[in-house]
């Protein structure tokens, strides 16, 4: 190994590590952060309204528990080009993978540097039907509190669900051990009042 070949590789990985520092601030961050709205507790279901937020999402052809969906990387680096700390809870649809952050009020989001890839979204308040769990963030265990949540909601009369956009709601980064591991399910409701009309 030549001596410039050498130094190159030193190089390489001081900006590996320097890189995971970053990273390590960010997701330390995630578990001390405020939260954008309340956790639904684990093994419990209810009906809660999210308030009107932003989020910027990035997108996957893949499944977003596929181990390279390269959802995060480039959601990390928006916080880091426009100076925001992260924000709990970290939103998802699963089929096609696509990751959600919430961006702090900070001002107007005309002034916000969106690369190229990602999305900006104004919501609206919306009203879930949520589930809480605890456990890794696995494909098996967002499936089984998803079945509990839609077998719940076909008891429920009062509401019309959405189960085509159908989410995971993670709350912790993955310096916490899978056991500790906040999560939820959430399927968009209404109530029957404000659902329009079906034609029969």
């Amino acid at each position: 190994m030549t001596h410039l070949t050498s130094i190159l590789l030193s190089a390489d990985r001081l900006v590996l590590f320097l890189l995971l520092i970053s990273m390590c601030a960010t997701f330390s961050s995630l578990d001390a952060s405020q939260a954008m709205y309340p956790k639904t507790a684990v093994g419990e279901i209810e009906i809660k309204r999210l308030p009107a937020s932003t989020l910027v999402s990035s997108r996957s052809s893949r499944d977003y528990f596929a181990q390279d969906n390269r959802l995060f990387m480039p959601l990390f680096r928006f916080l880091k080009q426009n100076d925001l700390a992260m924000t709990t809870p970290v939103e998802s649809q699963i089929q096609p993978g696509q990751m959600f952050f919430h961006i702090p009020d900070t001002g107007p989001n005309s002034e916000l540097i969106v690369a190229e890839g990602l999305e900006l979204h104004n919501f609206e308040e919306r009203l879930v039907a949520s589930i809480g769990a605890r456990g890794g963030y696995s494909e098996e265990n967002f499936n089984a509190a998803k079945a509990k949540l839609l077998h719940w909601l076909e008891g429920q009369t009062e509401y019309r669900a959405d189960i085509s956009q159908v989410r995971g709601i993670f709350w912790n980064s993955p310096m916490v051990p899978f056991f500790l591991k906040r999560f939820e399910v959430h399927v968009p409701v209404s109530t029957l009042a404000e659902s329009p009309a079906l034609d029969l």
